[in-house]
């Protein structure tokens, strides 16, 4: 029990202010919370699985730098997709889709938190306390699980709290911006890995923002110019 309680609490103070607990700020305005939920919840379990199953050995698989890009792309295109002309279409474009928007939230939060400080904290936990215990292994997934999620839930309130305060306008361009913030830091962070070079890195990640703004930007004007 003193192993769950540890775990649990370093990895719930871990993931506070962390950007996939931000992120759910930004999709509780934009996705019911069913799908937030799985998505979320399933991602979360797949992670602490790997971080507990692999251990340390999991960073000599995975090439960070695709996973970095592949992040980044994951949440620029949660930001373009907040450029949604209305909540009706929103809403009937999810019930088109069915499982697809809990399908996209997983992959997202998956490749946001894969690698982060979080996961490398329930690797670092596994690797101090498993020791080939079953019971042990047990304990740090719950611990990791359970702290990752509840720390998650309270970024989840905190973007319910703002949908009913806020008018939708608002909260969406705050999605939009949380997003995009992150997209261009996931970016930025695979262009340093790849080159090696600050400055290269950080006028790649600019050039590949402006393009980006420019899609959104054209995206967005389309959209109030249509004929309603």
């Amino acid at each position: 029990m003193i192993i769950f309680l540890t775990v649990f609490a370093t990895i719930f103070i871990a993931e506070m202010g962390d950007k996939t607990q931000l992120l759910l700020v930004a999709m509780a305005g934009k996705y019911k919370i069913s799908h937030i939920l799985t998505g979320t919840w399933f991602a979360t379990v797949v992670l602490n699985l790997l971080a507990v199953a692999v251990g340390a050995a999991l960073g000599s698989y995975l090439d960070m730098r695709l996973i970095k890009l592949a992040a980044g792309l994951a949440f620029f295109w949660f930001a373009y997709s907040t450029l949604e002309e209305s909540d009706e279409e929103e809403s009937e474009k999810e019930f088109r889709h069915g499982f697809g928007p809990a399908a996209a939230i997983f992959l997202s939060f998956f490749l946001g938190e894969l690698g982060d400080k979080t996961q490398l904290s329930g690797i670092t936990l596994a690797a101090a306390y498993v020791g080939g215990d079953m019971r042990n292994a047990c304990y740090v997934f719950l611990g990791c699980t359970l702290g990752l999620i509840l720390a998650d839930l309270i970024g989840l309130l905190a973007g319910l709290f703002l949908k009913s305060k806020m008018p939708t306008g608002l909260l969406n361009n705050l999605s939009f911006v949380i997003f995009s913030f992150f997209g261009v830091a996931s970016i930025r962070e695979a262009f340093e890995m790849i080159f090696d070079n600050s400055a290269l890195a950080g006028f790649l990640c600019v050039a590949v923002a402006t393009v980006f703004v420019g899609i959104c930007g054209m995206r967005y004007f389309r959209g109030k110019n249509r004929p309603r």
